[in-house]
């Protein structure tokens, strides 16, 4: 979509960190935003801090590991501004612990936020978006452990599956005028890391306490340094514009874990030469 002036953008997890920076970029660039998010207060922070620069935004409160209060989100959008556009899946969690610290409940909690949310955003607002023939674009944010995964935790599994979706859907909905799009960032400056202030009763038991000691609370520690010193949302925001304008399949924050994806393909490319010295005709 070259054109964003004057289109509407629905973006979920829109209150804070990379939400709020992509519905700003989006609003800044005269889209009207629908604004989702399943805390409040940050929210009505966000529309406020946002219409002192005369944009048209809205918000809509919603837990989207809830098909039903997603769908409700997504008629209300309809019933402000008549049509949506772009449709942005960003709310996400991280949380879950590896193998030998799984949970039922952090898996349900971590995989109904960061899945199930980006498939039922898409089911509910794809046929939306089509059928206008307008036009549209849909960017779910994924993130670099996506496609490099540290560890069987519940967070990256469920980043390869937006990933794996992603990939599937650009070409099914290219046929149907919409762009698809993932987004995959390092580290940046959110409240990632404190997921849990909005962690449903449903779930309870879905974090684990952090010990004050050892491994874990070191690994834990160094990841809240590197997300507190990371890049800025907003910045994040103008790259998803760009993308979106450009139609980027993949959406990129920085170069810095090139080298591992080089080496993930490296090492599945090392796969295939396997089979080609057991069966050279392959």
């Amino acid at each position: 979509m070259k054109e964003l002036a004057g289109k509407t953008a629905f973006v979920t997890g829109a209150a804070s960190g990379i939400g709020l920076g992509i519905a700003t970029a989006l609003a800044q660039a005269g889209m009207k935003v629908m604004l989702c998010d399943i805390e409040e207060k940050a929210l009505s922070a966000a529309l406020g801090q946002l219409r002192l620069t005369n944009v048209d935004v809205e918000g809509v409160r919603a837990d989207v590991s809830l098909k039903g209060e997603l769908r409700a989100a997504a008629e209300a959008t309809i019933g402000r501004y008549g049509k949506v556009h772009i449709l942005v899946n960003n709310a996400g969690v991280g949380g879950g612990g590896p193998f030998g610290a799984w949970t039922d409940s952090a898996w349900n909690w971590t995989l109904g936020v960061n899945l199930m949310a980006v498939i039922w955003g898409i089911e509910i607002l794809g046929p939306l978006i089509e059928q206008h023939g307008e036009g549209g674009h849909i960017v779910s944010t994924a993130s670099i452990a996506g496609l490099i995964s540290s560890g069987s935790t519940p967070y990256n599994v469920s980043k390869y599956g937006v990933v794996a979706l992603s990939e599937g859907l650009r070409g099914e909905l290219a046929l149907r005028g919409i762009g698809v799009s993932v987004l995959c960032p390092g580290f940046i400056r959110t409240q990632i890391i404190d997921s849990a202030r909005n962690l449903p009763e449903r779930f309870e038991g879905a974090v684990g306490a952090v010990p004050a000691s050892g491994p874990i609370a070191e690994r834990v520690q160094r990841i809240r340094d590197r997300v507190s010193q990371g890049i800025d949302p907003d910045y994040v925001g103008e790259l998803v514009r760009e993308g979106i304008e450009n139609d980027w399949p993949y959406i990129f924050t920085d170069a810095e874990f090139e080298p591992f994806i080089e080496a993930r393909f490296a090492a599945i490319k090392k796969g295939f030469d396997h089979i080609r010295k057991r069966n050279p005709k392959h």
